[in-house]
Protein backbone atom coordinates (compact mmCIF):
# COMPACT_ATOMS: atom_id res chain seq x y z
CA UNK A 1 0.00 0.00 0.00
CA UNK A 2 2.90 2.09 0.74
CA UNK A 3 4.45 1.28 -2.31
CA UNK A 4 1.43 2.52 -4.46
CA UNK A 5 1.34 5.56 -2.81
CA UNK A 6 5.25 6.55 -3.06
CA UNK A 7 4.56 5.35 -7.07
CA UNK A 8 1.23 7.68 -7.10
CA UNK A 9 3.22 10.54 -5.89
CA UNK A 10 6.19 10.60 -8.18
CA UNK A 11 3.74 10.49 -11.29
CA UNK A 12 2.03 13.31 -9.69
CA UNK A 13 5.48 15.25 -9.19
CA UNK A 14 6.10 14.23 -12.76
CA UNK A 15 2.92 15.62 -14.43
CA UNK A 16 3.17 18.92 -12.19
CA UNK A 17 6.74 19.53 -13.60
CA UNK A 18 5.51 18.77 -16.66
CA UNK A 19 2.73 21.29 -16.54
CA UNK A 20 4.89 23.68 -14.96
CA UNK A 21 7.60 23.81 -18.16
CA UNK A 22 4.56 24.01 -20.96
CA UNK A 23 2.97 26.97 -18.99
CA UNK A 24 6.63 28.70 -18.56
CA UNK A 25 7.18 28.29 -22.30
CA UNK A 26 3.58 30.80 -22.50
CA UNK A 27 3.37 34.16 -21.84
CA UNK A 28 1.71 34.94 -19.19
CA UNK A 29 -1.61 36.62 -19.74
CA UNK A 30 -3.70 39.00 -17.14
CA UNK A 31 -3.34 42.24 -15.38
CA UNK A 32 -1.55 40.77 -12.12
CA UNK A 33 0.98 38.90 -15.10
CA UNK A 34 1.37 42.39 -16.25
CA UNK A 35 2.38 44.12 -13.17
CA UNK A 36 4.76 41.61 -12.70
CA UNK A 37 6.30 41.44 -16.44
CA UNK A 38 7.28 45.44 -15.81
CA UNK A 39 6.75 47.84 -18.74
CA UNK A 40 6.73 46.57 -22.29
CA UNK A 41 9.50 47.60 -24.18
CA UNK A 42 10.88 47.21 -27.71
CA UNK A 43 14.47 46.20 -26.75
CA UNK A 44 15.81 43.53 -29.52
CA UNK A 45 16.43 40.15 -28.34
CA UNK A 46 19.60 39.20 -29.35
CA UNK A 47 23.33 41.48 -28.60
CA UNK A 48 24.34 42.25 -31.75
CA UNK A 49 20.86 44.53 -32.33
CA UNK A 50 21.14 45.93 -29.00
CA UNK A 51 24.78 46.84 -30.30
CA UNK A 52 23.82 47.99 -33.32
CA UNK A 53 20.72 50.19 -31.97
CA UNK A 54 23.32 51.83 -29.59
CA UNK A 55 25.55 52.20 -32.58
CA UNK A 56 23.03 54.37 -34.38
CA UNK A 57 21.68 56.56 -31.38
CA UNK A 58 25.36 57.88 -31.49
CA UNK A 59 25.70 58.30 -35.39
CA UNK A 60 22.40 60.15 -35.41
CA UNK A 61 23.77 62.76 -32.16
CA UNK A 62 26.66 63.09 -34.11
CA UNK A 63 24.97 64.33 -37.25
CA UNK A 64 22.76 66.51 -35.39
CA UNK A 65 24.20 69.90 -35.08
CA UNK A 66 24.59 70.81 -31.32
CA UNK A 67 23.21 74.74 -32.57
CA UNK A 68 19.96 73.31 -34.28
CA UNK A 69 18.05 73.17 -36.98
CA UNK A 70 20.26 74.22 -40.61
CA UNK A 71 18.60 77.16 -42.48
CA UNK A 72 19.91 77.17 -46.37
CA UNK A 73 20.20 80.69 -47.85
CA UNK A 74 21.37 79.77 -51.44
CA UNK A 75 24.86 78.70 -50.55
CA UNK A 76 25.31 79.96 -46.98
CA UNK A 77 23.97 78.05 -44.27
CA UNK A 78 22.67 79.37 -40.91
CA UNK A 79 22.20 77.57 -37.23
CA UNK A 80 20.89 78.49 -34.12
CA UNK A 81 20.01 83.06 -33.83
CA UNK A 82 21.21 83.27 -37.31
CA UNK A 83 18.44 81.92 -38.71
CA UNK A 84 16.30 84.71 -40.07
CA UNK A 85 12.98 85.25 -39.61
CA UNK A 86 11.94 86.71 -43.77
CA UNK A 87 13.66 84.80 -46.78
CA UNK A 88 14.57 85.96 -50.06
CA UNK A 89 11.73 85.28 -52.54
CA UNK A 90 9.50 87.26 -50.07
CA UNK A 91 12.00 90.12 -50.01
CA UNK A 92 11.98 90.64 -53.40
CA UNK A 93 8.15 90.03 -54.23
CA UNK A 94 7.10 93.08 -51.21
CA UNK A 95 6.19 96.21 -52.19
CA UNK A 96 9.21 98.56 -51.03
CA UNK A 97 8.09 102.93 -51.25
CA UNK A 98 12.06 102.93 -50.10
CA UNK A 99 13.95 103.79 -53.48
CA UNK A 100 17.15 104.88 -52.01
CA UNK A 101 18.65 101.31 -52.87
CA UNK A 102 18.81 102.74 -56.31
CA UNK A 103 21.63 104.89 -54.87
CA UNK A 104 23.96 102.46 -52.73
CA UNK A 105 27.41 101.05 -53.85
CA UNK A 106 25.97 97.46 -54.62
CA UNK A 107 23.57 98.67 -57.13
CA UNK A 108 25.85 100.99 -58.91
CA UNK A 109 28.19 97.65 -59.59
CA UNK A 110 25.31 95.88 -61.03
CA UNK A 111 25.28 98.95 -63.47
CA UNK A 112 28.84 99.03 -63.64
CA UNK A 113 28.63 95.13 -64.97
CA UNK A 114 25.99 95.86 -66.96
CA UNK A 115 27.80 98.15 -68.75
CA UNK A 116 30.72 96.70 -69.73
CA UNK A 117 28.80 93.51 -71.07
CA UNK A 118 26.59 96.02 -73.61
CA UNK A 119 29.61 97.44 -74.69
CA UNK A 120 31.39 94.56 -75.11
CA UNK A 121 28.41 93.12 -76.69
CA UNK A 122 28.30 96.00 -79.06
CA UNK A 123 31.66 95.80 -79.85
CA UNK A 124 33.22 92.64 -80.00
CA UNK A 125 32.26 91.87 -84.15
CA UNK A 126 33.10 95.65 -84.98
CA UNK A 127 36.59 94.83 -86.66
CA UNK A 128 39.94 96.96 -86.87
CA UNK A 129 38.78 100.57 -85.67
CA UNK A 130 40.77 103.64 -84.82
CA UNK A 131 39.84 106.53 -82.42
CA UNK A 132 39.21 110.26 -83.33
CA UNK A 133 39.28 112.35 -79.86
CA UNK A 134 38.96 116.35 -79.94
CA UNK A 135 36.58 119.06 -78.29
CA UNK A 136 33.18 119.33 -78.36
CA UNK A 137 33.24 123.01 -79.05
CA UNK A 138 34.74 122.96 -82.52
CA UNK A 139 32.55 125.05 -84.81
CA UNK A 140 31.60 123.39 -88.30
CA UNK A 141 33.31 126.05 -89.92
CA UNK A 142 36.73 125.60 -88.06
CA UNK A 143 40.04 124.06 -90.07
CA UNK A 144 40.06 121.02 -87.61
CA UNK A 145 36.31 120.29 -88.00
CA UNK A 146 36.86 119.31 -91.92
CA UNK A 147 40.28 118.01 -91.06
CA UNK A 148 38.35 115.62 -88.34
CA UNK A 149 35.45 115.08 -91.07
CA UNK A 150 38.49 114.13 -93.95
CA UNK A 151 40.21 112.03 -91.16
CA UNK A 152 36.81 109.84 -90.73
CA UNK A 153 36.28 109.41 -94.36
CA UNK A 154 39.89 108.48 -95.55
CA UNK A 155 40.01 105.71 -92.04
CA UNK A 156 36.14 104.25 -93.10
CA UNK A 157 37.40 103.88 -97.07
CA UNK A 158 39.97 101.82 -96.01
CA UNK A 159 37.65 99.94 -94.11
CA UNK A 160 38.20 100.52 -90.73
CA UNK A 161 35.55 101.95 -88.46
CA UNK A 162 36.26 105.27 -86.64
CA UNK A 163 35.14 105.79 -83.05
CA UNK A 164 34.59 108.95 -81.43
CA UNK A 165 32.73 109.84 -78.42
CA UNK A 166 29.47 110.58 -80.42
CA UNK A 167 28.98 114.35 -79.04
CA UNK A 168 29.23 117.97 -81.31
CA UNK A 169 32.65 119.33 -82.98
CA UNK A 170 35.71 117.09 -83.53
CA UNK A 171 33.23 114.09 -83.06
CA UNK A 172 30.85 115.12 -84.96
CA UNK A 173 33.15 115.58 -88.11
CA UNK A 174 34.84 112.32 -87.95
CA UNK A 175 31.36 110.44 -87.67
CA UNK A 176 30.44 112.46 -90.51
CA UNK A 177 32.79 111.79 -92.68
CA UNK A 178 32.87 108.01 -91.49
CA UNK A 179 28.80 107.76 -92.15
CA UNK A 180 29.12 109.19 -95.39
CA UNK A 181 31.60 107.04 -96.72
CA UNK A 182 29.32 104.24 -96.17
CA UNK A 183 31.94 103.20 -93.52
CA UNK A 184 31.47 101.87 -89.40
CA UNK A 185 30.24 105.29 -86.96
CA UNK A 186 30.62 105.07 -83.78
CA UNK A 187 30.15 106.90 -81.19
CA UNK A 188 30.52 106.03 -77.31
CA UNK A 189 28.42 109.20 -75.58
CA UNK A 190 28.73 110.04 -71.87
CA UNK A 191 25.93 111.04 -69.74
CA UNK A 192 26.90 114.82 -68.95
CA UNK A 193 25.00 117.90 -68.20
CA UNK A 194 25.39 120.09 -71.38
CA UNK A 195 25.38 117.53 -73.87
CA UNK A 196 22.16 116.81 -75.80
CA UNK A 197 23.21 112.52 -76.74
CA UNK A 198 24.87 111.13 -79.95
CA UNK A 199 25.26 113.40 -83.08
CA UNK A 200 23.48 112.37 -85.99
CA UNK A 201 26.21 110.73 -87.97
CA UNK A 202 26.72 108.23 -85.83
CA UNK A 203 25.28 104.60 -87.12
CA UNK A 204 26.61 102.65 -84.17
CA UNK A 205 26.27 103.62 -81.16
CA UNK A 206 26.11 103.67 -77.00
CA UNK A 207 25.85 105.99 -74.09
CA UNK A 208 27.56 105.46 -70.82
CA UNK A 209 26.87 106.76 -67.22
CA UNK A 210 30.78 105.77 -66.14
CA UNK A 211 33.84 107.38 -67.95
CA UNK A 212 36.09 104.40 -67.00
CA UNK A 213 34.16 102.08 -68.79
CA UNK A 214 33.93 104.36 -71.85
CA UNK A 215 37.52 104.66 -72.33
CA UNK A 216 37.71 100.57 -71.49
CA UNK A 217 36.13 100.44 -74.70
CA UNK A 218 38.05 102.82 -76.25
CA UNK A 219 41.18 101.43 -75.48
CA UNK A 220 40.21 97.97 -75.96
CA UNK A 221 39.02 98.14 -79.70
CA UNK A 222 41.06 100.39 -81.29
CA UNK A 223 44.15 99.68 -83.26
CA UNK A 224 45.12 103.57 -83.73
CA UNK A 225 44.17 106.94 -82.23
CA UNK A 226 44.34 110.61 -83.59
CA UNK A 227 44.01 113.68 -80.68
CA UNK A 228 42.56 116.52 -82.47
CA UNK A 229 42.77 119.98 -80.53
CA UNK A 230 40.80 119.89 -76.88
CA UNK A 231 40.42 120.43 -73.39
CA UNK A 232 39.62 118.67 -70.14
CA UNK A 233 38.24 115.57 -71.63
CA UNK A 234 40.66 115.44 -74.47
CA UNK A 235 43.91 115.81 -72.37
CA UNK A 236 42.54 113.10 -70.10
CA UNK A 237 42.07 110.67 -72.85
CA UNK A 238 45.60 111.34 -74.38
CA UNK A 239 47.25 111.13 -71.10
CA UNK A 240 45.28 107.89 -70.09
CA UNK A 241 45.97 105.70 -73.10
CA UNK A 242 49.96 107.05 -73.02
CA UNK A 243 49.96 105.52 -69.44
CA UNK A 244 48.30 102.54 -70.49
CA UNK A 245 50.88 102.57 -73.69
CA UNK A 246 54.23 103.53 -71.68
CA UNK A 247 53.51 100.77 -68.84
CA UNK A 248 52.85 98.04 -71.62
CA UNK A 249 49.31 97.62 -70.09
CA UNK A 250 47.57 97.73 -73.79
CA UNK A 251 49.88 96.75 -76.62
CA UNK A 252 51.43 99.84 -78.18
CA UNK A 253 49.29 101.15 -80.90
CA UNK A 254 50.01 104.49 -83.78
CA UNK A 255 49.39 107.72 -81.44
CA UNK A 256 48.97 110.85 -83.66
CA UNK A 257 48.53 114.85 -82.29
CA UNK A 258 46.83 116.89 -84.75
CA UNK A 259 48.05 120.12 -85.06
CA UNK A 260 51.60 120.97 -84.41
CA UNK A 261 50.40 124.79 -82.86
CA UNK A 262 48.30 123.68 -80.70
CA UNK A 263 50.61 120.85 -79.20
CA UNK A 264 53.59 121.97 -79.30
CA UNK A 265 53.70 124.60 -76.48
CA UNK A 266 52.54 121.14 -74.31
CA UNK A 267 55.41 118.55 -75.34
CA UNK A 268 57.82 121.86 -74.68
CA UNK A 269 56.52 121.68 -71.51
CA UNK A 270 57.14 117.59 -71.21
CA UNK A 271 60.64 118.23 -72.40
CA UNK A 272 61.53 120.52 -70.58
CA UNK A 273 60.33 121.54 -66.88
CA UNK A 274 58.74 117.70 -66.62
CA UNK A 275 62.50 115.99 -67.85
CA UNK A 276 64.50 118.08 -66.03
CA UNK A 277 62.64 117.14 -62.83
CA UNK A 278 63.30 113.66 -63.73
CA UNK A 279 59.56 112.53 -63.31
CA UNK A 280 59.33 111.13 -67.27
CA UNK A 281 61.94 109.47 -69.56
CA UNK A 282 63.49 110.86 -72.29
CA UNK A 283 61.98 108.57 -74.92
CA UNK A 284 58.31 109.43 -73.35
CA UNK A 285 57.42 111.94 -75.88
CA UNK A 286 58.17 110.01 -78.93
CA UNK A 287 55.03 107.88 -78.33
CA UNK A 288 53.19 110.19 -80.22
CA UNK A 289 53.63 111.82 -83.75
CA UNK A 290 52.50 115.35 -83.97
CA UNK A 291 51.51 116.38 -87.42
CA UNK A 292 49.07 119.33 -89.40
CA UNK A 293 48.45 116.53 -92.43
CA UNK A 294 44.71 115.04 -92.19
CA UNK A 295 46.76 112.35 -94.65
CA UNK A 296 49.59 111.95 -92.25
CA UNK A 297 47.36 111.58 -89.12
CA UNK A 298 45.19 108.57 -91.10
CA UNK A 299 48.47 106.78 -92.65
CA UNK A 300 50.16 106.85 -89.19
CA UNK A 301 47.15 106.07 -86.69
CA UNK A 302 45.88 102.70 -89.23
CA UNK A 303 49.30 101.73 -89.69
CA UNK A 304 49.11 98.70 -87.73
CA UNK A 305 46.30 97.50 -89.03
CA UNK A 306 47.64 97.58 -92.46
CA UNK A 307 50.54 96.09 -91.62
CA UNK A 308 48.28 93.53 -89.62
CA UNK A 309 46.47 92.78 -93.44
CA UNK A 310 49.79 92.50 -95.03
Amino acid sequence: MAKKQKKAKKNDNRKTGAKQSKSSAKPAKGPVADLLAGPVTNAPADAESVMGTEQDEQTVSQDASPLGDTYHRGPVILRGPMIPTDNTTANLLQPDADTDWLHMDPWRVLRIQSEFVDGFGALAELGPAVAVFGSARTPRTDPVYKAARRMGSQIAKRDIAVITGGGPGVMEAANRGAALAGGKSVGLGIELPHEQGLNQWVNLGMSFRYFFVRKTMFVKYSSGVIICPGGFGTLDEMFELLTLVQTHKVANMPVVLYGKDYWQGLFDWLNGPVSDHGMISAIDPHLVTLTDSPDEAVDIATSAIIASRA
